[in-house]
């Protein structure tokens, strides 16, 4: 008995359904991946802003410790500016129950969204008289 051969090929491949569901899986995942890139760069600017800012405030609360003077109760903004970071500072110094001490508050805020403190400092400040 002679087995008559089919005329009929089997293709070997990929059907583009199948192509077009594989380009649509790898398109998801580059997307995730670029999205997960860039929220990782946006934190690593906050950090870095805090980083700056805390400085600025750190800076101006040793140079109060450092002068060793009675700072004035009242409020006070000047620039401070980290690299190329513009920041503002605000201090306050408010009286204290005990006549002997003064709180000091160190604020900064970045130039580019005034609306938004990065970071407050507080510190007592004792009357070096």
């Amino acid at each position: 008995m002679y087995l008559l051969k089919s005329s009929i090929k089997q293709q070997v491949g990929f059907t583009l359904l199948e192509v077009l569901v594989a380009l649509v899986i790898v398109g998801v995942a580059l997307g995730a991946s670029l999205r997960a890139v860039g929220s990782l760069t946006q934190n690593s600017d906050h950090l870095r802003a805090a980083m700056m800012a805390t400085w600025s405030a750190e800076n101006r609360l040793a140079e109060i410790r450092l002068a060793k003077a009675w700072p004035n109760v009242g409020q006070t903004t000047f620039s401070c500016p980290q690299d190329d970071l513009p920041l503002t500072c605000k201090e306050e110094v408010f009286a204290t129950p005990n006549p002997s001490f003064r709180r000091v508050e160190v604020s900064v805020v970045d130039d580019r969204s005034p609306g938004q403190r990065i970071i407050k400092l507080t510190q007592v400040v004792p009357n070096a008289l």
